[in-house]
């Protein structure tokens, strides 16, 4: 049987949208909102030199003041550490780095430093679907410590418990059975840009929220929020999957409704929780 994690990178390799430094920030944007995607990779020479996601434009955007929008450019934006493997690495190393460093990209190089590629948490995912493996059901992959809110709870409550415990969702439930999500799509705080909080970790938006220099007026514009509930924002009706079932079950729904976590239920009632992060956490072992 072939061992999945000891697969070449060379195989799983995909081709992202990149732009040079002098794209400008309009552009940048206008790439992620046409092609749905969430990040584009800067290549100068050939290499690598930055990734820009949509919350990096959005803080841009944000802290622009009078400056021209149209001016921006991608080498304008402040680097980010890039995490580097070459295509004859295997899947287990590339999960391990991701593991290790929190991180959902990885970039593919080769021995002079040309760019061929990216790696995903999803391409990781994917391997497990075209790789024949011994069936792994979802009960012992899942995480089974939860946080959870009920329908009543405050969203403000939600969206401390968001911060606290640095996640990026949290499973409402009623009884025991999950009846909706709330992550920070749903949950945007005044204060906040939306793409900011549509694409963060949770620690960042908190950073952000606290920012030296915020305008005090952005800090009293959450008191609208006070009076609504959970019930109110949350996304209804979650996609859920079963504790006995194969993990492959649980890829396919994630990548078919695009989404990085499943509630995992027993006989309707909330067990666990199963997230891409899971998946590709075990493969690094």
């Amino acid at each position: 049987m072939i061992d999945v994690k000891k697969s070449k990178l060379v195989k799983i390799i995909t081709k992202p949208s990149t732009v040079s430094p002098n794209t400008t920030l309009l552009r940048v944007r206008e790439i992620l909102l046409k092609k749905k995607i969430k990040h584009v990779i800067v290549i100068e020479k050939k290499r690598a030199i930055g990734v820009i996601t949509e919350k990096d434009i959005a803080k841009k955007i944000y802290q622009l003041g009078d400056t021209p929008i149209k001016s921006v450019k991608a080498k304008e934006f402040k680097p980010r550490k890039l995490f580097v493997l070459s295509k004859e690495n295997n899947i287990e190393e590339c999960a391990k780095m991701m593991k290790k460093h929190r991180i959902s990209i990885v970039i593919i190089q080769n021995n002079e430093g040309i760019f061929e590629g990216i790696i995903t948490k999803t391409d990781l995912m994917k391997t497990y679907l075209t790789k024949d493996r011994v069936p792994i059901k979802i009960s012992k992959m899942m995480k089974r410590k939860l946080i959870t809110a009920a329908p009543s709870d405050p969203i403000l409550h939600v969206e401390s418990l968001l911060l606290k415990y640095g996640i990026s969702r949290i499973i409402i439930q009623r009884n025991k059975k999950p009846v909706g999500i709330i992550t920070f799509r749903d949950f945007v705080p005044a204060k906040i840009p939306q793409w900011i909080a549509e694409s963060a970790d949770p620690k960042e938006v908190q950073e952000y929220k606290f920012k030296k220099g915020l305008k005090e007026n952005h800090s009293n514009q959450m008191s609208y929020l006070f009076p609504f509930q959970s019930t109110d924002i949350m996304a209804s009706n979650p996609i859920t999957v079963e504790a006995d079932k194969d993990v492959k079950g649980a890829i396919t729904l994630m990548i078919k409704h695009d989404i990085s976590g499943l509630p995992v239920i027993k006989k309707s009632k909330l067990v666990g929780i199963i997230t891409k992060s899971d998946i590709v956490n075990s493969l690094a072992v």
